[in-house]
């Protein structure tokens, strides 16, 4: 292996960040210690800070540094890395599709022509499906993950459904991405609970730089914490759809968002929701005869459905 291709598969293993024990190192690069200290020297003088320790067990890791070095990526981390910045120039986070179009060009800029055919064979032949979540700020996103991370109390204001604009004083546990939302989950001080906060109906947070001591969430993970306060929010409709159907054929299609009771070809499908597009949409969705129980405005909104498709269906 010669010096350029050495210094690259080098440069390679320590980007995973691990701690590398240099005898396993050398190995690695088949060179001898000494060869392998002249060659983190030289990534040094590059910009890439590399610790080492001595001894022994001494090793070397790749530290994050005050600038950004040149990265080096396999191939398929530059068309995954290309391919999700091009997916965040039309995502619903505000003020990231500029930045990562930027982003973007620089990368495409280094590809080569290979590497560019295969990112274009993704992109153009994948037709996204319409976003109408609401649009959120990249700045919110950043500084709660950052005190999500750093355990560093934030403060915003918020505004709760059909209430109105509160300021939050928060401990920030994690960020949640269900469905077409964002979700902040936290520690309220001042209400000495906790809560799930959708980022859209939040704005002007800011880190307070005090830290604070982690509390044990109460449930598995952020993710069910979501859920669970979605699950418990009111809704307009108490949707009940029985169906002549397994249960595995219905949950096919209602997945998650909906509660199946019975066996064999009977289940009764249960479903909260605020407005009638979702229900509608695994009527139609499910092959299989259905007798719509609750609400009357459902079985409204089915009749007419029918009557419009029977009108123009031939």
């Amino acid at each position: 292996m010669n010096t350029s291709a050495r210094m690259l598969r080098l440069l390679s293993l320590l980007q995973t960040h691990r701690y590398w024990p240099g005898g396993e190192l050398a190995d690695r690069l088949e060179v001898s210690a000494r060869t392998l200290r002249r060659d983190i020297d030289r990534l040094r003088e590059l910009g890439y800070p590399v610790d080492a320790a001595r001894g022994v067990a001494g090793g070397y890791q790749l530290q994050s540094g005050a600038t950004m070095p040149p990265l080096l990526l396999e191939d398929e981390e530059a068309v995954a890395i290309a391919v999700g910045l091009r997916t965040s120039a039309a995502g619903a986070v505000t003020g990231m599709e500029e930045t990562a179009l930027q982003a973007l060009t620089k990368v495409v800029s280094l590809m080569p022509p290979r590497l560019r055919r295969r990112m274009d064979a993704v992109t153009s032949q994948t037709q996204p499906a319409p976003s109408y979540a609401p649009v959120i700020d990249a700045r919110s996103l950043t500084t709660l993950a950052q005190g999500c991370r750093d355990d560093e109390t934030v403060r915003f204001t918020y505004t709760a459904r059909g209430a109105e604009q509160t300021r939050r004083h928060v401990e920030p546990h994690r960020l949640v991405s269900l469905g077409q939302r964002w979700y902040l989950v936290g520690y309220d001080r001042d209400r000495h609970d906790w809560r799930n906060f959708r980022l859209d109906r939040l704005a002007e947070p800011e880190l307070t730089g005090t830290r604070y001591r982690p509390r044990e969430l109460p449930a598995e993970d952020a993710l069910a914490f979501v859920r669970s306060g979605i699950k418990s929010m009111p809704k307009k409709y108490d949707v009940r759809v029985r169906f002549a159907a397994t249960p595995e054929a219905v949950g096919a299609v209602v997945g998650r968002w909906a509660e199946l009771e019975g066996d064999g070809d009977d289940t009764v499908m249960v479903m909260h929701a605020d407005d009638l597009f979702w229900p509608m949409a695994v009527l139609a969705s499910v092959d299989a005869e259905f007798t719509v129980e609750s609400p009357p405005e459902l079985r409204d909104a089915v009749a007419a459905a029918a009557a419009r498709f029977t009108a123009h269906g031939g």
